[in-house]
């Protein structure tokens, strides 16, 4: 790999983690736009596999709600494998044409809403119905873009959760989709040598700047997070779609 792609990536990873830790999300889907500018869609997921994966983990277990959140949301996270993995059998796999416009158009449209102050509710008898149905979709994108955002997020968020809950629970769900994610690429030949070191060097870089982040984070009231969390969605989305149709 040419020093100038290996700086590039380091480069994206260490912004994407910036955002997440501010966030709590758009890793993956920083990532993916970024690095798909100089590599193969299939080959910029399996780069950000190991980032991805490590820097959820963390994410995932940095807080006292994993226990709760584990039990509240294992329909939703059951939903995510399933629809990832039946997504990979049947949709057209990562790098659609209209999967990456499709995305950002929905992530637009979610953002803007809550920039309304436009609360979704999910009544919590629904919870057990509803989470399979949002985190099937959720793979099926996943499968399709790579991108593990939509519905998934409009889903927690509409839970009522706190903040510090949403961060950890957005952890846990991109994990699972993440594990997901890579059991579908395992069997391709895209994932070699020549990735690890970019990926091993990512996950530094990532979680340098997610450390970063999250001291950004801490300083946020709930109404500025609030905030943060849907212009970053808009400005998630909006790159998204523009890449896509342009």
């Amino acid at each position: 790999m040419e020093f100038s792609i290996f700086a590039y990536i380091l480069a994206v990873f260490l912004v994407a983690g910036l955002t997440k830790g501010v966030i709590g999300l758009g890793l993956p889907t920083i990532s993916m736009g970024l690095l798909a500018i100089v590599l193969s869609p299939v080959e910029a997921a399996a780069l950000l596999i190991l980032p991805s994966l490590v820097t959820n983990v963390w994410q995932m277990v940095d807080g006292p709600h994993l226990k709760p959140l584990l039990r509240r949301l294992w329909p939703l996270n059951l939903g995510v494998c399933l629809g990832t993995w039946a997504g990979a059998a049947f949709l057209s796999g990562l790098g659609g044409p209209y999967g990456a416009p499709a995305l950002g158009i929905a992530l637009i449209a979610y953002a803007l809403s809550g920039l309304a102050a436009l609360r979704l509710v999910v009544p919590a008898g629904a919870e057990r119905w509803l989470g399979p149905v949002a985190g099937a979709s959720t793979g099926a994108i996943t499968a399709a873009t790579g991108v593990f955002v939509v519905p998934a997020v409009p889903y927690l968020q509409a839970m009522g959760l706190t903040k510090d809950e949403l961060v950890q629970a957005l952890g846990l769900s991109f994990t699972v989709s993440t594990v997901a994610l890579a059991v579908t690429l395992a069997g391709s030949n895209v994932i070699g040598l020549g990735l690890a070191w970019p990926s091993v060097a990512g996950v530094a870089v990532a979680l340098v700047g997610m450390r970063l982040g999250q001291t950004v984070r801490a300083r946020l009231s709930p109404q500025s997070f609030r905030l943060w969390f849907f212009a970053g969605l808009l400005g998630l989305g909006a790159y998204l779609a523009a890449r896509g149709l342009l």
